[in-house]
């Protein structure tokens, strides 16, 4: 009797196994469903044209992958950054990086510490992250990017003491 309920279990098993495996199929069969969707929300166009009116310039990325900016060895490390996306990133004429610009708003309360982890990862990387809670005036964005500029050129004039 002890062998016969062994068999009714591994048979149960081996038909679910089976069930399970027809579910996935038919899921891969069926018709991929894909939907048009803002590249940028309302929130983030604002900004977008804020920071290109008060940085004429710069050129304005949108919605750049982590992945695009950083790299790393082994896949355990890309996968700490491979979906993540920053919000806008600022460049140079010569498309050099001079500041990644992220856009809080209410979405981001209680992930304070996700996002600290966001900035310190690209500062690893050699980036500058400025967060906005709320639009900067045309004058203090402006004020913001010179004086990052300003310190960045210091840095490069004056290395420090080893």
């Amino acid at each position: 009797m002890p062998n016969f309920t062994f068999l009714i279990i591994i048979a149960a098993l081996v038909l679910l196994y089976v069930m399970r495996a027809k579910r996935q199929t038919a899921r891969s069969r069926a018709p991929l469903r894909l939907h048009r969707k803002p590249v940028m929300t309302a929130r983030e166009q604002q900004m977008y044209h804020l920071l290109q009116t008060a940085l004429p310039e710069c050129t304005v990325l949108a919605q750049v992958a982590f992945s695009a900016l950083v790299t790393a060895l082994g896949r355990t490390n890309r996968n700490r950054f491979d979906r993540k996306v920053a919000d806008f990133v600022l460049c140079s004429q010569q498309l050099n990086v001079i500041a990644i610009i992220e856009l809080d708003d209410s979405s981001h309360a209680g992930r304070e510490r996700q996002d600290q982890e966001r900035d310190a990862m690209l500062r690893l990387a050699g980036y500058v992250t400025l967060r906005y809670a709320n639009f900067p005036t045309q004058q203090a964005l402006r004020a913001d990017i010179e004086q990052l500029l300003t310190q960045q050129a210091g840095a490069k004039a004056n290395p420090l003491p080893a």
